[in-house]
């Protein structure tokens, strides 16, 4: 084998990807076919359930640090209405203003950090396999060679050859909506007023938030508080774009003249980029020792959940190829990766459909139903469901009976607050590098002693918690709980029940324990 797992693509889900592994203790090799990161505006920013993986692994502050920009309060566009997060004190949906570009150069300086191989300028052209290995022919720089290993990922976007060269069908509908995105500045003819509207001279009034018009979707997100303003359209076109080529001010203001029916003076653009929407899920993550993640595995109609989706994908991914390149994954490990992240990824395109139907009806009737859906978000419960829903963090992947019993298991791990005799700590602080966790909050000597054969590859943390949701949680290295002890839950059915859990998700225990 010339390395243990081929990565195809160098976009955030093949990086994260790539970082994970190596905090397993596996060696990739990234293959990227453009020979530079790419400059092409793509997503600006980042949200969901990621930033909080992301404090999990030390990384958060980091990726916080390179922003630029002030922090947007918690409002997202949902379907042509908004989730105005900002009345919840702790809103379950959170933004970082952090260009893909900028995410992609921290993530490929981790990799560096861990010693990751990214091979850029090097495209795979084909992919086969057998039973024990993959083979992937790339045309690099040089010339055409082969590269094995024992698995490859198709993290190569939504055009994936790697799920072409798999076989792996990719249903779905792409919708006749061409959506263009753009920051711009303004002259002084036009003037942001205290309620997000625009003020145009010679023109009138554009109204902040949705309009829509006769001819298309007009997005205005302004604040008299900010220079940079917010512009966005949508129409219905037939015609096809290659997302990889940028968009010109001249075509984003062709655009608004069509939809505004008028000229809007802007100034320097910040930003500008196009996009359409489509609705495809692989049928299949897995095809043998080939599997897919990010946008070779799904398509989502709607922003802000394609990166967030895709490097979850990742992570929970990295350390069910691990467990079987180091030779101890129970049977059937990784095939709980299709199982939970297919799972996660029609959960987001349920919410993504839904913002689809919201968002393109044009008759009263759906102008009735996007103003009943708004007023149902002023309510709290619901503006919390709606916000986890979009976050990614209402997942709760089924878990197997016994240890599926408990609430707790199968969500992602809460950033409890421990206090210990060495100290205070947090959940977060616990998972940076990766490995699982036994984490006991009752100072249960019988649990600890029920994992001791597994004690080289758990590690096992005592501390004290306020509230303690459960007297022990067992940790996934992907932040989800694979078993938790009720309160004052008895030893005759706890102790059994964690060391089903630990054979499970960890293997065998140690014959020497």
């Amino acid at each position: 084998m010339d390395t243990d797992v081929i990565i195809v693509g160098a976009g955030p889900t093949g990086l994260m990807l790539a970082c994970e592994l190596r905090l397993a203790g596996v060696h990739p090799l990234v293959l990227e076919r453009y020979p530079h990161r790419r400059d092409t505006p793509k997503a600006g920013g980042l949200g969901g359930q990621i930033l909080e993986l992301l404090r999990y692994r030390g990384l958060l502050e980091r990726c916080e640090g390179a922003c630029t920009g002030p922090f947007p309060a918690p409002r997202f566009p949902f379907g042509g209405v908004h989730l105005d997060l900002t009345q919840l004190a702790d809103p379950p949906l959170h933004a970082l203003p952090l260009p893909q570009q900028q995410l992609e150069m921290l993530l490929d300086e981790r990799a560096g950090e861990l010693g990751v191989e990214i091979r850029r300028g090097h495209q795979v052209a084909g992919v086969v396999q057998d039973e024990t290995a993959v083979t992937a022919e790339v045309l690099g720089p040089d010339g055409p060679y082969r590269v094995t290993a024992r698995y490859l990922a198709g993290c190569d976007g939504a055009r994936s050859r790697v799920r072409d060269a798999a076989g792996i069908a990719f249903p779905g509908t792409t919708y006749p909506e061409v959506n263009r995105l753009a920051q711009v500045t303004f002259p002084d003819t036009v003037t942001v007023l205290g309620n997000g509207d625009l003020d145009v001279a010679g023109f009138g009034t554009v109204q902040g938030g949705f309009t829509r018009t006769g001819r298309g979707l007009l997005g205005v997100g302004a604040s008299p508080d900010s220079p940079v303003v917010s512009l966005y359209t949508t129409e219905d076109e037939t015609g096809e774009y290659d997302d990889d080529t940028p968009m010109s001010m001249t075509e984003f203001q062709e655009s608004l003249r069509r939809v505004l029916g008028a000229d809007l003076p802007a100034g320097e653009a910040i930003r500008l980029s196009r996009f359409t929407f489509k609705a495809r899920q692989a049928e299949h993550y897995r095809s043998g020792r080939i599997l897919l993640a990010g946008d070779a595995a799904h398509l989502f109609p709607a922003t802000g959940v394609a990166i967030n989706a895709g490097m979850l994908d990742a992570v929970n991914l990295a350390w069910k190829l691990a467990a079987d390149i180091h030779g101890r994954a129970p049977d059937g490990l990784l095939d709980t990766y299709h199982d939970e992240r297919h799972f996660a990824g029609a959960r987001t395109m349920l919410h993504t459909r839904a913002q689809v139907a919201l968002r393109r009806g044009t008759d009263p009737a759906a102008e009735a139903l996007r103003e009943v859906f708004q007023e149902l978000l002023a309510d709290e419960q619901p503006l919390r469901r709606m916000g986890a829903l979009v976050a990614g963090s209402d997942i709760r992947y089924p878990m197997p009976e016994p240890s599926g019993r408990h609430p707790l298991a199968g969500v992602f791990v809460p950033n409890l607050t421990l206090h210990s005799d060495r100290g205070v700590t947090c959940v977060g602080g616990l998972l940076h590098t990766a490995r699982p966790l036994l984490l006991d909050l009752a100072d249960r000597e019988d649990l600890r002693r029920a994992a001791r054969g597994w004690r080289s590859r758990v590690d096992i943390h005592t501390a004290k918690t306020d509230d303690r949701p459960a007297d022990a949680i067992l940790i996934r290295p992907d932040a989800h709980i694979a078993w938790a002890a009720a309160v004052e839950e008895s030893p005759d059915n706890a102790a059994p029940a964690l060391r089903e859990a630990l054979t499970r998700w960890f293997g065998a225990p140690e014959n020497h324990a």
